[in-house]
């Protein structure tokens, strides 16, 4: 959820009505059949906090937004069936506003999905609400490098103009180099419509009430393009003023306003998956993770070359070993309702002779035996004064 600078980024615009219709699988084609995590928002009170944790604070958030995020009842609540986020005008600390920024961080976390949000949205000069999502583990940095998917943002001085986007190192809001799309619901703030993505290996739709109106391929050169290889998690929230839902100011006359919910809905496909973790290890190294990623109430079977001790996780999409001397094949098999899939990884061992030893500089390994089948050993320098 960045600053958008319209006048540099392409949006493709499509004018159309859409209308609310009775709840049916968005892109009946979508091959995301699997429903794997969802909230219907069935219960009373507070946010299910097995599903939801609470952002917190007032300092900006990066955007020079203008609320304090709580986690009080006054500005988050499920009543009537609904997550329901409320922004008010009061004074909070050092902040005149309150709102809730909800994420499902490290309690609904995906590789490739299709996300469904079912939501009413705010309105009037100054709202700011979001559906987005932001990488987990940062396995590639701090934003914009591990990327952002923005599934659904609005800004108030603009009713009606919905927007999706990505923003990865390099393209994103700071540098307005964003790549998106927008559509037009005109009953945004008076209707539910159904908001979503479909996310695969290749590329991210975003979806509209069953329209697609924009795509954003997988270029395939690397994390700067697509940063999406790794989990995400979801955020919902309502900010108030920033570098882009501010730019026309705030009105202070239409609080309070609402961003209500319906439901989220995640649907995953069942599939092959190629092993994470190293492909060439030290003899006799502990804790040595291998892993792919997990599908709910899935199987998976481990096994491993002989010496290779397992030490946790076996039954489950990470498994923690300490490895013999002997290079070899890992396998897992994932096993859900009957259709199984087995992926493989070669493993190389790097081993030294009886008695020797490995050279080291300031900490850093700059020489060691290796081993490699038919070739003998060989002593490997790379050493500068």
């Amino acid at each position: 959820m960045t600053e958008k600078r319209k006048g540099l980024v392409v949006f493709i615009s499509i004018g159309i009505l859409l209308c609310l219709t009775i709840y049916e699988r968005i892109y009946a084609q979508s091959p995301f059949t699997y429903l794997v995590w969802s909230d219907e928002f069935d219960y009373t009170g507070t946010p299910d906090n097995t599903k939801w944790s609470f952002d917190i604070g007032g300092d900006g958030w990066g955007n020079n937004e203008a609320q304090y995020y709580t986690n009080r009842l006054e500005n988050a609540k499920v009543e009537n069936g609904k997550l329901i986020i409320t922004a008010l005008k009061e004074s909070y600390g050092s902040n005149l506003y309150t709102s809730a920024r909800l994420a499902t961080r490290n309690k609904g976390d995906w590789l490739y999905a299709m996300v469904e949000v079912k939501a009413k949205l705010p309105e009037g000069i100054g709202t700011w609400p979001a559906i987005w999502m932001l990488s987990t583990d940062w396995e590639y940095g701090g934003w914009p490098a591990s990327g952002e998917i923005d599934i659904m943002e609005h800004v108030g001085f603009d009713m009606g103009n919905v927007h999706g986007a990505i923003h990865t190192e390099a393209y994103n809001g700071m540098i307005g180099t964003q790549r998106g799309g927008d559509i037009y619901i005109p009953d945004a703030h008076q209707a539910f419509h159904v908001y979503a993505i479909e996310w695969s290996e290749d590329s991210i739709h975003f979806i509209a009430d069953d329209v697609r109106y924009y795509s954003y391929p997988n270029y395939n050169t690397g994390y700067e393009r697509w940063p999406y290889d790794k989990r995400f998690h979801l955020l919902v929230n309502i900010a108030i003023g920033g570098n882009w839902g501010g730019q026309q100011g705030i009105d202070d006359t239409i609080f309070p306003q609402t961003l209500e919910i319906d439901y989220v809905r995640v649907y995953q496909k069942f599939q092959q998956h190629q092993i994470s973790g190293p492909s060439e290890v030290n003899a006799f190294q502990e804790n040595i993770v291998y892993s792919i990623p997990g599908f709910p109430s899935a199987a998976y079977q481990w096994s491993f070359p002989e010496g290779v001790e397992i030490s946790g996780g076996q039954g489950t999409s990470n498994s923690t070993v300490q490895w013999g001397d002997i290079a070899g094949t890992i396998s897992v098999m994932q096993t859900y309702n009957n259709t199984s899939y087995t992926s493989t990884l070669e493993v190389s061992v790097v081993t030294t002779p009886d008695n020797s030893v490995i050279i080291r500089g300031n900490e850093t390994e700059i020489g060691a035996w290796k081993t490699d089948e038919g070739e003998g050993n060989t002593l490997e320098m790379n050493y500068e004064e």
